[in-house]
């Protein structure tokens, strides 16, 4: 029955808010030297250069306990300065870092992720990393390890991510204490592949802003009024 709804959940999201063309990358914008980020609804081929692998990589680190508008903050000034590449990266000095990547909060710790993560990026040489390889990077937890493999990798792992969390244990589908990995087997049990797991995870995180901004604000969500514990499932 989970799995059903699940699914249902899946579509009832898609159907309401459509393709969210996750994760944004940088262009440049038209007749300016200056870069914008922009999602990409649709085009399930990006990324598609080892520039644009590794700013999702780094976009997944700046955003860790901060919202991606801060993130996003964070990565232009790194692109503004030509600084996002990895080879850059590991020459930089890491105050001109820090300084750089101070929107995104925690500068000084995130600094130090980033350079552990690079070095590991470089030792790489463009392979496809293992999820057990990116959570023996310092710094790297479960969220961020699987937000790389899904949309710098191109591997078809759901993100179980605390809007995840809230939402589905509103709904009484999880506890609201399970384990990353119990909520991540729920999704990969209806077997999705990779435009699946990357627009359910950008959907979730669509509808949460929309109705769970605040904790205990979910009244009106269309899912909590089908789906909440209690109410039968059709």
């Amino acid at each position: 029955m989970k799995n059903k709804i699940v699914r249902e959940i899946y579509e009832a999201l898609f159907s309401a808010y459509g393709s969210q063309g996750w994760w944004p990358l940088s262009t440049p914008r038209s007749r300016s030297s200056s870069r914008s980020i922009q999602y990409h609804p649709d085009n399930y081929q990006l990324p598609k250069t080892r520039a644009q692998i590794y700013e999702i990589c780094l976009g997944a680190i700046l955003t860790q306990n901060t919202a991606w508008m801060q993130a996003e903050k964070a990565l232009l000034n790194l692109l503004q300065a030509n600084a996002a590449d990895p080879e850059r990266i590991m020459e930089l000095d890491p105050e001109l870092l820090k300084r750089a990547i101070r929107p995104a909060g925690y500068f000084n710790l995130k600094s130090r992720k980033i350079k552990a993560f690079t070095e590991f990026y470089l030792s790489l040489k463009g392979r496809t990393p293992d999820r057990e390889e990116l959570l023996g990077v310092w710094g790297i937890g479960e969220e961020t390890a699987d937000s790389i493999l899904l949309y710098a990798y191109k591997v078809p792992v759901f993100v179980a991510d605390s809007y995840t969390r809230r939402i589905f244990s509103n709904l009484g589908i999880i506890g609201t204490g399970a384990p990353y990995r119990e909520i991540q087997r729920l999704f990969n049990a209806i077997k999705p592949d990779l435009k699946t797991c990357q627009e359910y995870h950008a959907l979730i995180v669509r509808h949460a802003k929309n109705h769970y901004r605040n904790k205990n604000d979910y009244g009106n969500c269309p899912l909590y009024l089908r789906y909440s514990a209690g109410k039968s499932v059709r």
